[in-house]
């Protein structure tokens, strides 16, 4: 079947339910009727609710109906992100320069709008200090909740424990921000290239004076 609403001729029912092209109710009047309105306002009749009873018509321009509503589901494909869940495994005993550089990495993915999963891989003796990681991630936790927060609890998993940061941006924010921010930077390089290149631009340099004769 398609999927296509039934219009003008098409609609084969004694009366309708009709609203009006500003969506105003009409009420209950015979098809013939509204067929007949739709002719006057040179709109289409379209049956919006085919199980209603009677069935609901409304006055509308059905061509450019159809073209905005294509356009609106492409532009929401368009902005449609899924959310990305990266992974960043660290040592309970980090040293920190390796901290500094994996926190970096986090940030980055949370500006993103990624979600982050954090994994302490503990070895040898390390698994019987599991407070040790425990802390490990509460700092992070603490040193990137501007950006993130805690989704998922540290829990041990195995040789592991795993928690999972979440970003307090959504990615369709974050990728507008982004967009916005490189789209600025564009136009601050191009305003100064412009300047550059404009006859009217001197150097605020003195030439050199020549020296008097004696």
């Amino acid at each position: 079947m398609s999927a296509e609403p039934r219009i003008n001729d098409r609609i084969r029912v004694p009366e309708v339910r009709l609203v009006g092209p500003s969506g105003e109710q009409v009420g209950i009047v015979p098809l013939a009727k509204a067929l007949e309105l739709a002719q006057e306002y040179d709109l289409d009749l379209v049956e919006v609710a085919a199980t209603a009873r009677p069935p609901v018509c409304k006055l509308m321009d059905y061509g450019k109906f159809k073209y905005e509503s294509a356009m609106k589901a492409r532009e929401a494909r368009k902005n449609q992100a899924h959310t990305v869940i990266k992974e960043m495994k660290l040592r309970p005993k980090i040293d920190p320069h390796d901290y500094d550089t994996k926190k970096g990495h986090v940030v980055r993915f949370l500006k993103q709008g990624d979600k982050v999963k954090i994994t302490i891989m503990f070895r040898g003796r390390e698994q019987s200090r599991p407070e040790l990681g425990y802390r490990l991630l509460q700092r992070l936790a603490e040193d990137v909740q501007e950006l993130g927060f805690v989704e998922s609890n540290p829990k041990q998993d195995g040789r592991n424990m795993i928690m999972v940061l979440g970003p307090h941006k959504k990615k369709t924010e974050a990728m507008a921000e982004a967009r916005e921010a490189a789209a600025a930077r564009k136009a601050e390089r191009q305003g100064v290239a412009h300047m550059d290149q404009s006859p009217g631009h001197h150097s605020t340099e003195r030439p050199a004076e020549e020296p008097s004769e004696a």
